[in-house]
């Protein structure tokens, strides 16, 4: 099967374009959201390949994958024709809960395929068919060694996404032990017990995560931050708000889950004092993403949603 989409979720996509099917990216030549390529800081497989508009026309695509509304038109224009189409949403609602329309609600030709079960009761798709498929992740392998006092945070843009993302709480969650925050555009959150660390690729950055005692996940509203499944993969230990699907993804075994900054401080302190509870948690936190959160189970569900849209 030939698929087009667009390089808009880097992690997700590293994801998807392992399974059996031919990928097609649009490219253009600044390299912008419309035509990203392949991706520069995730190792993606030969399947995976770059076009232009101009060769998309010439190119016979079986299934369309939408990521945001301008995708459709890109494609019809790109193509010159129609193709079945899924709609693939990342992303929580923003706004008040009785505004969440999704801009594909309505749609009797699309199905809309939720990434967690948090985002599929919040969306509102009308009548729109809609599939619920669990992330997959690229096992990193069990890389945790928990060696630094210190735990670890990802995310992008702490800055500009603010509450969001939880910046507000990373001084109060470093009262129980220093904080290491990777990602995009974090240099702004930097204090005495915060350090930054930019834009590391993703293979390092996993070495770096697995030398952290704790992964602390202080995000509050997200669909589910691929990083938190990423460090269980790696066999963290985990301390996480308790929003979104995060209670889903972590169980209690793998961690703390909370919304109580007391708990979550007092559950660093005490995994920072006690390496082996810190590693049999890490250990718990594997098993689940293994089993949960499998490449496997994530391409067969894909595969099967594809071969009943294409057909």
């Amino acid at each position: 099967m030939r698929i087009l989409l667009w390089h808009v979720h880097g992690s997700w996509t590293t994801a998807f374009v392992q399974g059996a099917h031919d990928y097609l990216l649009p490219v253009l030549p600044h390299r912008g959201p419309n035509g990203r390529g392949r991706a520069r800081t995730w190792e993606w497989p030969n399947r995976a390949v770059e076009r232009t508009p101009e060769q998309l026309r010439q190119e016979d695509v079986d299934v369309v994958v939408l990521q945001r509304p301008e995708d459709e038109l890109l494609a019809e224009r790109w193509l010159g024709r129609r193709v079945p189409a899924v709609w693939l949403e990342h992303n929580a609602p923003q706004g008040r809960i009785n505004d969440l329309r999704h801009p594909a609600a309505d749609r009797r030709d699309l199905t809309v395929v939720h990434v967690t079960h948090a985002n599929a009761l919040f969306w509102d798709c009308g009548r729109t068919r809609t599939r619920i498929i669990e992330h997959g992740i690229v096992d990193p392998g069990h890389r945790y060694t928990g060696e630094l006092e210190r735990a670890a945070v990802v995310v992008n843009e702490p800055v500009r996404r603010a509450r969001v993302t939880g910046t507000d709480l990373l001084v109060p969650l470093s009262a129980a032990a220093p904080l290491d925050v990777f990602g995009m555009g974090v240099g702004g959150v930097a204090d005495e017990r915060v350090a930054t660390h930019e834009n590391l690729p993703q293979d390092r950055m996993h070495d770096e995560l697995a030398r952290r005692r704790v992964y602390v996940h202080p995000i509050r509203w997200t669909s589910l931050g691929l990083s938190l499944l990423e460090a269980m993969h790696l066999g963290m230990p985990v301390v996480a708000l308790a929003t979104t699907e995060v209670p889903e993804a972590v169980p209690p075994d793998a961690g703390v889950v909370s919304n109580r900054l007391d708990v979550l401080t007092g559950a660093i302190r005490r995994l920072m004092a006690d390496p082996e509870e810190a590693a049999t948690r890490g250990k718990a936190a594997r098993e689940h993403a293994l089993e949960r959160y499998g490449l496997d189970r994530f391409l067969s569900d894909w595969d099967d949603l594809l071969a009943e849209v294409a057909s």
